[in-house]
């Protein structure tokens, strides 16, 4: 498959749930899917009773690994996983698809992110998730906040792209990372984006990457 972009192609968010330790091999399992980088979180999972009967542990160490790419990169890659990691099992992980808006700062997959509200679309939100180099946050959320945005919250993670990636000893080192969330009525968004786009240089390889998806429903956003 062409890594070319194309206006009809879908993308999608993949979003996989491993146990503590398999989050780069989740990664891996992607790579040979055409997708060139990926971001992970530290978690952890509460098991229910039937699974305390396996294991003294009712909070086990999960990381979730976050991936963006088109729809045939990303099916492909829920394959490998499931093949990789086993994920038909108990207790193996997770991993699901969502479709996303628009994506910026991907070299391989990237669209037109325009979130222009519709006339009966005016009251419904949109989830900005910016992900750059740690010490970036602050930085984004002030250029969001300056265009419109409400808040935002910044997560801790790590990441592995083909710009990202370095070696120490022979072992790979994935940086560190932050992901800054941004809810906000889709009217707002256009600016918001501009903003972190700018912000960031996300037009520049490895300066990050922002995507977006639809709200269903929302509660408890500041509405000021």
């Amino acid at each position: 498959m062409s890594e070319n972009p194309t206006e009809n192609q879908i993308w999608q968010l993949l979003a996989v749930i491993v146990n503590a330790g398999q989050g780069s091999k989740a990664l891996r399992q992607g790579r040979l899917a055409g997708i060139t980088g990926g971001t992970i979180l530290l978690g952890h999972g509460t098991a229910g009773k039937h699974s305390l009967l396996w294991s003294d542990d009712s909070e086990i160490r999960r990381e979730i690994v976050l991936m963006v790419a088109d729809e045939h990169r990303i099916q492909q890659a829920l394959v490998n996983l499931q093949q990789a990691l086993k994920l038909g099992k108990p207790f193996h992980g997770i991993a699901i698809s969502i479709k996303i808006c628009g994506l910026l700062g991907s070299s391989v997959c990237q669209t037109n992110l325009t979130l222009e509200a519709e006339d009966d679309d005016m009251n419904l939100q949109k989830a900005v998730f910016a992900i750059v180099d740690k010490g970036m946050a602050e930085m984004i959320v002030d250029a969001a906040e300056k265009a419109g945005a409400h808040g935002a919250t910044i997560i801790n993670a790590r990441g592995a792209g083909i710009h990202e990636t370095s070696r120490l000893f022979s072992l790979a080192v994935e940086p560190e990372r932050e992901i800054v969330l941004i809810i906000d009525d889709s009217a707002r968004m256009p600016a918001i984006i501009e903003a972190v786009r700018q912000a960031a240089d996300l037009d520049q390889p490895g300066h990050g990457i922002l995507f977006a998806v639809d709200v269903d429903h929302a509660i408890g956003l500041y509405k000021g």
